[in-house]
């Protein structure tokens, strides 16, 4: 039997507690945030009573949702204030775009797999929310009409940063990226300061593979 409302929100709010302020996620706006995003409903409703365990969930082909810990992680090292656009390459399930969407002026999300996409559209705008815009394309390639963009989030692990995302990166905006091979990559943090690069190690990670033009091939 799937849970009633308020259990998911009684066990929404003990994953924000036990798996992110008690492991160093300060940031209160991010914690609200995932308090409030209704994360069951971003996996298949045979998941949904594992939706807020320490670990990531399929998504359907071949992708995942990621751990909690790891999106409210991602989303503190971005340190949002409430008046950026952001570009998230990889929308996947669209949870980590409901995250932004709570924390910031506009999201445009990118997923290069037309079914997750539209999928994640409808469960977005079923939910309510009206300041982020999906497209299905090649993430890599960034999205150069809406460009520059204070904060870039890529949610899948490339051998490098794509050139077109770092060219589209506001003066002063900040990235947050995972770079390495395909089993295993690091968790960096790229800043744009006056034109140049700046890059911060922020732990080791494993995602699925950036796929794109500047990243792996399909």
């Amino acid at each position: 039997m799937e849970r009633t409302r308020d259990a998911y929100e009684t066990s929404r709010a003990r994953m924000v507690e036990e798996q992110l302020a008690h492991r160093g996620i300060t940031d209160e706006r991010v914690l609200a945030a995932m308090r409030r995003v209704p994360r069951h409903l971003f996996v298949e409703e045979p998941l949904r009573d594992r939706a807020h365990g320490d670990h990531p969930l399929p998504i359907g082909e071949e992708q995942t949702i990621s751990q909690p810990y790891i999106v409210g992680f991602m989303t503190q090292l971005l340190e949002l204030r409430g008046q950026e656009k952001i570009l998230e390459v990889g929308t996947g399930s669209g949870y980590q775009t409901a995250v932004l969407a709570e924390l910031a002026r506009r999201v445009c999300t990118i997923e290069r797999l037309p079914r997750l996409a539209e999928r994640a559209r409808a469960l977005l705008e079923q939910l309510g929310y009206d300041n982020l815009w999906v497209r299905v394309g090649s993430g890599t390639l960034g999205w150069p009409d809406e460009a520059p963009f204070d904060r870039i989030l890529v949610t899948a692990g490339g051998p490098s940063v794509p050139p077109p995302l770092f060219q589209q990166l506001a003066e002063g905006g900040r990235m947050v990226v995972p770079v390495g091979d395909v089993a295993n990559q690091t968790l960096t943090v790229v800043e744009k300061v006056r034109g140049e690069m700046k890059t911060r190690l922020c732990g080791e990670c494993k995602f699925v593979k950036l796929v794109g033009k500047y990243a792996w091939e399909t």
